[in-house]
């Protein structure tokens, strides 16, 4: 059975910005698949309400790293009362929206998930005993890798809207 370890959770928020959705969508989904990473939206829903939009978005990326461990990312974005304003840049008037935008990463490392280690209640008695005495460093080494890697997503995550912001605020 493939196992999850939990390495860590990040979250990055930003009230009552200026920002661009569509950008900043795309800009997060470039980053995933520049760092080698396969996204699976699992899900996106819109909703319209008085006080704005609300958008829910759920990415699962995974990247391999070896045949026995891969490295797994659940993103959710979501957004609150976003709403479409206008803003002068220059000479021209600029669509941008406004709210306040969530991005959560869980971040977990995945080992066996090719289930080459589930074959009989030996080879499951092997596994833990190959996690636990034998790759325990490997273990620990992607799992301070992994968590690098997604501080380094929320870095750009929160420049990326004070960028915005800043730009255009």
């Amino acid at each position: 059975m493939v196992e999850f370890d939990k390495v860590g959770v990040f979250m990055a928020r930003q009230k009552a910005g200026l920002y661009n959705f569509k950008e900043f969508y795309s800009f997060m989904y470039r980053w995933l698949v520049t760092e080698e990473y396969t996204v699976d939206e699992k899900e996106y829903t819109e909703k319209v309400k008085p006080t704005g939009k609300e958008i829910f978005v759920e990415w699962r990326a995974r990247r391999r790293i070896s045949d026995y461990f891969r490295f797994y990312l659940q993103i959710i974005i979501s957004t609150l009362g976003m709403t479409e304003v206008e803003v002068t840049k220059g000479n021209s008037k600029i669509k941008m929206n406004r709210g306040e935008v969530r991005v959560d990463i869980n971040v977990f490392l995945e080992k066996d998930y090719e289930n080459r280690w589930e074959t009989s209640p030996y080879a499951k008695f092997f596994r833990g005993v190959y996690d636990r005495y034998i790759i325990r460093g490997r273990i620990l080494q992607y799992e301070i890798k992994v968590r690098d890697e997604a501080v380094d997503l929320l870095d750009q995550i929160k420049s990326y809207l004070a960028l915005e912001a800043r730009r255009f605020g």
